[in-house]
């Protein structure tokens, strides 16, 4: 289907993200996934094309475009040839923890750490999930103490995309004692500051390919160039940007399942069975069908959002929408792929078989779903005691 959500300018930039994929990419993520790391010099040659950083500001080394479209092109490409894993590293790197920095970082902290983060020389995490703590964030138990003019930061975070290869981390935590606007904290926290450890690479389902890991935190000390946006802001500063991280899930598993449908469709008039190829039977021809009408369903859902995204109307419940639905229909595409590629399909050496591994983690992580209909849910019901809405 081709995406009237694109222009020419975006197809241009395609033809180089699809190059450095097929170069730099392709020939190597099936042994990233086997080594559970991802190799640095994919990051460099990222960073060298412009294709991180691609919404920060010149001044601080990136491309000055934000618009959420290009982003969904790297997506796309890296998926297209199954690289989840690194498409999920570039994704927390790109529409998380650089949002973070332009937004609330400091002067110091935006020319710090900016113009390494978009070269791909540095790679960045955001830990907030904790081991007892994970949509609901008020649990956190990571806490930043007053000390003089500083903080000590003692805890740890479980679950962090990018925790063995990243070079800083923004970091969520109770600050103590509470202030005046609130009693949670962001803090910029460098890899290479005393007190930091990190703990096990988890042995994660799907996703491999990316170094997910515990953090540890030990009386690591921090300073007020530390803190990220204000302090005691830091959970509302984390719920302000959430919208943006779903976005982000949601292009992914659009992204993904039209990967998925393109390798089955072209396996289902490759394989005979039968004398034919199986994707002339009727049964097949009938889930081809359906996948595609739900797929071109989910991209019309994603690119409305991405619209409002880009004209900064997008709303929580916008976001909350495209990431419940979308992340679901993933599951029943990559499913209904897998099963029509047969015994070949259970094989961890064809694509689709890691890809439907990798898919079930899309619902769960940015919130998971059912904290998403919660979300949908309670604006339905603020408007039906405010007596609005109705018809649509």
């Amino acid at each position: 289907m081709k995406r009237r959500v694109y222009d020419t300018e975006h197809e241009h930039f395609r033809a180089t993200v699809a190059a450095y994929v097929d170069k730099e990419v392709a020939p190597h993520w099936e042994r990233w996934d086997e080594q559970g790391l991802v190799d640095r010099c994919a990051w460099t040659a990222a960073g060298d094309l412009g294709l991180i950083g691609i919404a920060v500001p010149e001044e601080h080394g990136g491309g000055g475009v934000p618009d959420f479209r290009y982003r969904m092109v790297v997506m796309e490409e890296l998926c297209r040839v199954g690289a989840n894993s690194l498409n999920a590293g570039i994704s927390v790197q790109d529409d998380l923890v650089v949002p973070y920095l332009v937004d609330l970082g400091s002067h110091e902290q935006r020319t710090s750490w900016l113009p390494r983060l978009c070269a791909g020389t540095a790679i960045g995490s955001l830990a907030l999930t904790e081991p007892g703590a994970g949509s609901d964030l008020r649990g956190i138990r990571t806490v930043a103490r007053r000390d003089g003019d500083g903080w000590i930061l003692n805890g740890s975070k479980i679950f962090i995309t990018n925790g063995i290869l990243a070079d800083v981390v923004v970091v969520l935590a109770r600050i103590e004692p509470a202030s005046d606007t609130g009693g949670y904290g962001l803090f910029v926290v460098p890899a290479d500051r005393a007190g930091f450890h990190r703990g096990r690479k988890l042995d994660k389902l799907g996703l491999r390919g990316n170094d997910t890991a515990e953090l540890i935190f030990d009386n690591l000390v921090l300073t007020d160039a530390d803190v990220l946006g204000t302090a005691g802001r830091g959970l509302a500063h984390v719920m302000e940007r959430l919208p943006r991280e779903r976005m982000s899930i949601a292009a992914t598993s659009v992204a993904a399942s039209a990967a998925a449908l393109g390798w089955t469709r072209r396996y289902c008039f490759e394989r005979s069975a039968f004398g034919q190829p199986i994707g002339d039977f009727q049964a097949t021809r009938f889930t081809l069908a359906e996948l595609e009408t739900d797929l071109d369903a989910a991209t019309s859902l994603l690119d409305r959002a991405v619209i409002l995204l880009n004209a900064g109307e997008l709303t929580a419940v916008d976001a909350a929408k495209a990431k419940y639905w979308i992340t679901d229909l993933h599951q029943r595409v990559v499913d209904r792929c897998l099963q029509l590629h047969g015994g070949y399909g259970y094989m961890r050496e064809y694509p689709i078989a890691r890809s439907f591994a990798d898919a079930r983690i899309q619902p769960i992580y940015g919130g998971t779903n059912e904290i998403m209909k919660d979300i949908i849910g309670r604006h339905i019901a603020a408007e039906a005691h405010n007596g609005i809405g109705g018809s649509r």
